[in-house]
Order: C-alpha cells, then structure tokens, then sequence
C-alpha cells in the first residue's frame, strides 16, 4: 500500500505541474488555501520521495506571490482562508535563510494574534463574518500557529491553536454523535444557526476533515508531556471514532453529509473521505489512534484508487470533489456541485498518499 499511495501522489503532483505553470494555480495571483493546501500536499510528497522539482515548483509559486518581505499579492488580511498557505514558508526560510519569507511570516502572525473573536475567545472566520467559528477556520490558522511557535519560539501560539480547538469541541459538537456541525453563530443571528444553541443543521465532511487534520498538525508541533497535547489526544481519538462508525460498510467512504448515508440523495465524497483516512493513518503514526484503525486506512484507501481515481496516459483525475461550499442546509450540501482535480480535492488526495507513504 505504502508504494502504491507514492506511486499516485508522485502522479496527481506531475498531472498538475504539466496543467498549470506553477504562477497560474488557481485562483490564480491569489495567496489562498486552494493552492496551499495543494502545495503543502505536494510538500509532504517531496518529504517521502525527495524529489526536488516539487520544491521548486512551490517556490516557484510561493516567490510569484510574497514579492517583498510583508508584502503579498491579492492577500486577503481578513479571511482565515488567506493565511493556510504561510505554511509554505517555513520550508523556505529555513532552506534559503531569505528574510523575505520570515518577515511576512512575522506580519502574518501578528495579524492572528490581533484577529477579532467572539465573547468566548474564538476567531471569527473571516471579519464579516461576525461571531461565526467554522471548522474549516482551524486548519487556516492552527497549524501555521503551531509551527510558528515551534520555529521561533513563541509558545503563546501554540497555546492558541489549541485553544481554538478546544472553543470548538466544546460549543460545536454534538454529544449524541460526537461529531461537530460545520459552524457556530454564537449570536445566533445568521439565518442557518439554531435558535437556541446558533449551530448549524449539519455535519459536512469536508469541514470535519479540515478539523481532524488540523489537530494532528497542531500536535506535530507539541511537547507530547503536556496537558493540551494530551487534551487534543484525546478529542482527536474521539472524533477519529465517530467518523470511523459513519464510514459506509460496503463502499468504505464517507458522505457528503456524514452522518446521513442513508439519507435521500447523499452522496460519497472524495475530499473528505480523503483528509479522514489522512488522520487515521497520522494518528496511528503519532501514537494517538489505535494500530487497528490502519485496516480502515487501508480500506479507505483502496476505494478512493476505485471509485474516485482515473489515469489516462499519464495524468491522474480525482473526481468526487464538492465545490467550495458556505454553510447550508441538508439540500444544499447535496446539490453542490462537484468537480475533478479541484484543488481541495487534489490537496487532500495527496495528504492522504503521502500519509500512507510514511506507514512502517
């Protein structure tokens, strides 16, 4: 399996560079998570194989963008989504020492830790979306946090990305399932939030795949000793079982709304069932999931290769993948929209392969 998951992400990473030179992955110009999260999966490819193309190819897209130190093209200073793809940046500097990419990082931090939160201490999702947590929120800013604090020192962030994930479990989670809905108006004034608790209606995959995927990158960074790291353990091995119950019995991937499979027009989808088997396949590594949760991994895997992967003559076409997507009801989740080598999708597909690679 460790192979074959190489062999697809190595071909997904070379489909992509030969569609797009690198300063024209979309939205093109935009420093945005769409291409970030597909970078930091071409990263982690590059991490197991040790090909430098795909370092370059980042760089080259990184450098089309950070022309200046705190100084980014088409950057959005209010959206979490605009900040995933700092990420990026820490491979840079420490390889080339260019002040350039430690000064935006700088600039990029102090603009989270200045970010407007709600009564509880949560970020807001982006500056007019006031008082809204969404899950994806966590995978913009929490890991480029923990790594920050790792890299220069500063614990403060870490203790704030996990602190973000924790607000989360404790006011966006459902007890009965364990599962977290996708959003949290804590003033419940947004026309999808729950009345009573300013919840959204549903689970949507993708959104708990950015949750589950960013508490591991979180941890990565951690002193494994201390009582956040343990505390996230212990959420993320929670979650991890919940989603494992939703995983469909026959196909071994999870829905577009995740806890309504038998549900009227739901529908498996790639991304997310993608970034769930990257997190167990991760916790199983980090010592936090349990070594039997890898025959799920495996499972998931496999039918992701059969149901959602083509290759023609040389190019690789993952097909599946819901649009972006805000917060909505049952039937809007399902008349998404999906599309084939969308970045989420194509970003999360290779987190997944190079997850796998890494299997002992």
């Amino acid at each position: 399996m460790q192979n074959e998951a190489l062999k697809y992400g190595k071909l997904a990473c070379d489909t992509m560079m030969r569609k797009f030179k690198a300063e024209d992955l979309p939205p093109k110009g935009g420093f945005h998570y769409h291409a970030g999260v597909f970078l930091s999966g071409m990263m982690n490819v590059y991490s197991v194989c040790g090909d430098e193309k795909y370092y370059e190819y980042m760089k080259t897209w990184v450098d089309s963008i950070v022309v200046a130190p705190k100084r980014i093209d088409h950057y959005n200073l209010g959206a979490l989504d605009d900040y995933m793809a700092g990420i990026l940046l820490f491979p840079l500097y420490e390889r080339t020492g260019d002040e350039k990419y430690s000064e935006t990082l700088h600039m990029m931090l102090l603009n989270i830790r200045n970010w407007r939160r709600n009564e509880y201490g949560g970020f807001w999702h982006m500056l007019w979306k006031a008082q809204q947590m969404w899950l994806d929120g966590l995978y913009m800013a929490g890991p480029l946090q923990a790594i920050y604090a790792k890299n220069f020192n500063d614990p403060s962030y870490i203790k704030e990305a996990a602190n973000q994930a924790f607000l989360m479990h404790e006011h966006m989670q459902d007890k009965e399932t364990k599962l977290l809905y996708h959003a949290w108006d804590s003033s419940k004034e947004m026309p999808w939030a729950n009345s009573e608790t300013g919840l959204a209606p549903e689970f949507w995959g993708r959104a708990l795949g950015w949750y589950v995927v960013a508490i591991l990158d979180i941890m990565e960074q951690m002193d494994k000793t201390s009582d956040d790291y343990k505390k996230l353990a212990e959420i993320e091995r929670e979650v991890l079982e919940a989603l494992i119950k939703y995983q469909d019995k026959n196909e071994k991937l999870w829905y577009q709304v995740v806890n309504k499979g038998d549900k009227d027009g739901n529908w498996l989808e790639a991304s997310c069932s993608c970034l769930f088997t990257y997190a167990l396949a991760k916790s199983v590594r980090l010592g936090v999931g349990k070594p039997e949760w890898l025959e799920n991994v495996k499972a998931g895997f496999e039918n992701i290769i059969r149901k959602f992967v083509e290759v023609k003559n040389d190019d690789l076409f993952i097909s599946g993948v819901c649009i972006g997507t805000g917060v909505l009801d049952y039937q809007g989740y399902i008349e998404r929209p999906t599309s084939v080598n969308d970045l989420h999708g194509m970003g999360a597909f290779l987190l997944m392969c190079a997850e796998i690679a890494k299997i002992a």
